[in-house]
């Protein structure tokens, strides 16, 4: 059996830094670190945005406070205090209150990265790490490869 490719999703600000290097370049990589058990999984694949219902779902899944966070902030934008944020947050608050729907902003949404290679890294005290790698072959079938550490 196979790992689904629709599984790794993000949600972000398509304005922000990252959204829009994403546009330039539809390649990205997820790093999964769990420090205490001195492990990572390295995901690496194409990037594509999800249709707006899909985000719009995910969205309003959110809790109401992330709702409001994410449409009050123009992420990544320069401002000139803590205090612009806020304010707008304040006002959204008010506009908004608990059990009533937030819209989603027209630029945030997802993305889902359609993985080609998924590595694991074991790290040792030696400094000789475990990384195996699977890598899907043109003919869409998984190479599993050793890596130097």
């Amino acid at each position: 059996s196979s790992f689904p490719l629709d599984c790794f999703r993000f949600y972000t600000n398509y304005n922000s830094l990252k959204g829009k290097e994403l546009e330039q370049n539809p390649y990205a990589a997820l790093v999964f670190y769990w420090a205490a058990l001195h492990r990572s999984v390295r995901v690496e694949g194409r990037v594509e945005k999800l249709s707006v219902e899909e985000s719009v779902q995910y969205f309003h899944s959110r809790p109401h406070g992330s709702q409001l966070g994410a449409a009050s902030s123009h992420q990544s934008q320069v401002i000139s205090s803590k205090v612009v944020v806020e304010k707008t947050m304040a006002e959204m608050k008010e506009k908004y209150p608990e059990g009533s729907e937030v819209p989603k902003p027209e630029e945030w949404g997802g993305f889902l990265v359609r993985h080609d290679v998924v590595e694991f890294w074991q790290g040792q005290s030696s400094r000789c790490h475990d990384r195996i790698r699977f890598r899907r072959g043109d003919d869409e079938d998984w190479m599993i490869e050793r890596l130097s550490p």
